[in-house]
């Protein structure tokens, strides 16, 4: 049975956004073994679109940067969207029944089944179907953005702290 992570890069002030602070090398050599090692990702649509982006290669990457692409195209993902109406390489659409669908993903596939996008993320959460949390708080407050918990967040219990390159820290937290 896989076990649904949801985890994203997050500010001190609580705040995701992808364009405010990046990964060091360090950490983004974690995220590439973290892509490598998935059973699969459910996206919610916007997070989606901004993945989209590793889906075709650009001249200007270094290494990493291929690697992560090879990574995460070979991944299967999930696609949450009732807007969409076709999704990319590798990818399923999942329009309705979400709750179902993501409770037989679990039950079919072994491992780690990552989950982006804060509003999924609570759509999933408020059905009990997350399992754990990774927050990985960089030192930066932005001041405002999208919250990492898109409502109230969820009695929680923490179970794991590690650095992660020079700057981060990840907080590992399990419903409470």
């Amino acid at each position: 049975m896989a076990k649904l992570v949801f985890g994203l890069n997050q500010s001190l002030d609580g705040y995701v956004d992808h364009t405010a602070f990046a990964p060091d090398p360090t950490l983004f050599r974690h995220f590439i073994d973290d892509v490598r090692g998935l059973a699969g990702s459910v996206y919610g649509r916007r997070m989606y679109e901004t993945m989209r982006y590793w889906d075709e290669d650009h001249p200007e990457w270094d290494e990493a940067q291929r690697d992560y692409a090879v990574a995460w195209r070979s991944q299967p993902k999930w696609v949450v969207s009732r807007s969409m109406k076709s999704v990319g390489p590798n990818a399923t659409l999942v329009e309705d029944e979400v709750e179902a669908a993501i409770r037989g993903l679990k039950a079919q596939l072994d491992g780690v089944i990552e989950v982006s996008g804060p509003e999924l993320a609570r759509s999933l959460t408020d059905l009990g179907l997350v399992d754990e949390y990774q927050l990985y708080m960089h030192p930066v407050v932005l001041g405002g953005g999208k919250p990492f918990f898109a409502g109230p967040r969820p009695p929680l219990r923490l179970v794991a702290s590690d650095r992660i390159g020079e700057n981060v820290i990840r907080l590992t937290y399990v419903p409470a």
